[in-house]
C-alpha cells in the first residue's frame, strides 16, 4: 500500500464500523449523501462508491434506485469489503478491494461516483480524482463528501500535509481532474459535500 494510507485502522474497525455513535454519524452522513446524489442524478444506471466501507450507502441507494443495473463499491481495507459483501442483499451490488488511485474499471463505466468520508484518506487525491473522472461517462456526476474547513488549515503542516482539507484546495484538484459545475453543500458540521460533473 502507498505510504500514509489509513487502511490498518479501518481493518480493525470493520466489524463494528456501523455501531455506536460513530456508526450513527456515518449513517447520517450517508443518508444525506444519498439525498444529494438523488438530486444531481435522479436515475443512474451504474453507480460507484469509492471508499465504500461496509457498503451502507450502496445498500441504501440500491433500495432507492430499482432502475440501477450495477452498484459497485471499492475499498482498500479487505475487512470492509468482507463486511460489505456479507451484508449485500441485492444481486446488483458488487464489492472489490482496491484504491481510488487505481480504479479497476474501464473508461466511462459509471453515471455516478460517490465517495463519503474517504477522500481525506486517499494517498494521492489528485490521482484519485483523475481516476473518478476517467471512469465517469460524459456528463456523469461526482458527489464527494468529506471534512473541509478553514479550521483544518493548521493540520496541513502535519500528518495531513498536502491534503485538500479546504474548499479552495479541493476545488483546484477537482478542476484539474476535469470536473466542472462545482457546487458546495453543508452536510454535518465541518463535513461538506461538493457535487461536480464531467
Amino acid at each position: 500500500m502507498p505510504p500514509r494510507r489509513d487502511v490498518a485502522a479501518f481493518e480493525q474497525r470493520a466489524a463494528r464500523y456501523e455501531e455506536g455513535w460513530l456508526g450513527r454519524l456515518h449513517h447520517q452522513v450517508a443518508d444525506q449523501t444519498a439525498a444529494l446524489a438523488r438530486s444531481v442524478s435522479p436515475a443512474p444506471t451504474r453507480v460507484l462508491d469509492v471508499g465504500c466501507g461496509t457498503g451502507y450507502l450502496l445498500r441504501l441507494l440500491a433500495a432507492q434506485w430499482p432502475q440501477a443495473e450495477e452498484l459497485a463499491g471499492i475499498d482498500p481495507a479487505p475487512s470492509m469489503i468482507e463486511a460489505a459483501a456479507g451484508s449485500a442483499d441485492d444481486q446488483r451490488l458488487r464489492f472489490c478491494v482496491g484504491t481510488a488511485e487505481r480504479l479497476p474499471f474501464p473508461d466511462g463505466s459509471f453515471d455516478l461516483v460517490v465517495t463519503t468520508t474517504s477522500f481525506d484518506h486517499w494517498s494521492d487525491q489528485r490521482a484519485g480524482l483523475r481516476e473518478c473522472a476517467r471512469v465517469l461517462a460524459a456528463g456523469g456526476h461526482l458527489v464527494l463528501v468529506d471534512v473541509f474547513s478553514p479550521w483544518l488549515i493548521p493540520t496541513l503542516v502535519g500528518a495531513r500535509r498536502g491534503k485538500a482539507r479546504t474548499r479552495a484546495r479541493a476545488g483546484r484538484l477537482l478542476r484539474a481532474a476535469g470536473f466542472t459545475s462545482l457546487a458546495w453543500h453543508d452536510v454535518y458540521a465541518i463535513i461538506k459535500a461538493v457535487t461536480a460533473t464531467t
